[in-house]
């Protein structure tokens, strides 16, 4: 079942709509648009076909780059920030389904992308049709990669308030010593509060932000120079080794790569 909407999508509730998958097409018009936080009973696939996406969850920050997708359980509570001219999918999916019962991001292949597509656009005249897609889709979903696209934050709020502050400027390059000064904890105590909440030191967790605003940048049209500045750094040639060292490859390449990804191994959550 499928419907196609435009941001900001009229009231309507698809927890009610009788089907293991319901997918709708969202079209973003907007200038960097957030639905407000809310929840669904069902399970919330965000997948972006075009721009970017990032979802913001208690635990942290998501970020959906073209042919991707962030599962979002049922029952937790979010909030989607969409690039200008996205093109967005959200799959809703029965709580029955074998996915996790926590967030992890995607690779969608190109099997699922067709049928996402098709059942958001073209099949609600076809209900044989339809529920046939829907199982596939049900049935490749678990067999997808998962992709380390997110930002962990806790429920401590000196960690909220730096990480609310590094996405407003993530070009700040402020020391961790100036940061704990800011929150008024000695620069060791920071550290290990940081690695205590988040499971990295306190670079790797500005790192991990910086990869998640690159992404969503570079997806929504951006040049490698730009994001570069953005971000602070000296030179392109810094942050495309900054970005090749932390995901593998330089940042056009992965793009690319995750666009063409197919499945090789179930998610570690299956």
């Amino acid at each position: 079942m499928g419907f196609l909407l435009h941001w900001p999508w009229p009231e309507i509730d698809l927890d009610d709509v009788l089907a293991g998958a319901v997918a709708v097409r969202v079209d973003v018009t907007e200038n960097k648009v957030e639905a407000p936080e809310h929840r669904h009973r069902k399970g919330q696939l965000v997948f972006a076909l075009g721009g970017g996406v990032t979802c913001r969850v208690p635990s942290g920050l998501w970020m959906v780059p073209p042919h991707c997708a962030v599962w979002v359980p049922g029952g937790m509570r979010h909030s989607n920030i969409a690039t200008a001219n996205a093109r967005i999918f959200f799959v809703f999916i029965e709580p029955t389904a074998d996915l996790p019962d926590r967030c992890c991001t995607f690779s969608i292949s190109p099997l699922l992308r067709e049928l996402i597509v098709e059942l958001a656009d073209h099949l609600r005249q076809d209900e044989g049709r339809e529920k046939l897609f829907i199982e596939v889709l049900l049935g490749e979903l678990p067999r997808m990669p998962v992709q380390q696209l997110h930002l962990p934050i806790s429920s401590e709020p000196r960690l909220r308030r730096i990480a609310a502050a590094l996405s407003d400027d993530p070009a700040d390059r402020s020391t961790m010593a100036e940061w704990a000064e800011r929150v008024a904890l000695s620069e060791s105590s920071l550290a290990r509060l940081v690695s205590k909440e988040t499971g990295l030191t306190f670079g790797r967790w500005r790192q991990q932000l910086h990869l998640i605003v690159a992404l969503r940048e570079l997806s929504a049209g951006a040049s490698v120079q730009q994001v570069s500045a953005d971000l602070g750094y000296e030179s392109v040639t810094a942050f495309i080794t900054m970005f090749k060292k932390a995901l593998g490859k330089p940042p056009a390449r992965y793009l690319s790569d995750i666009a063409g990804a197919a499945p090789q191994t179930r998610h570690p959550f299956a």
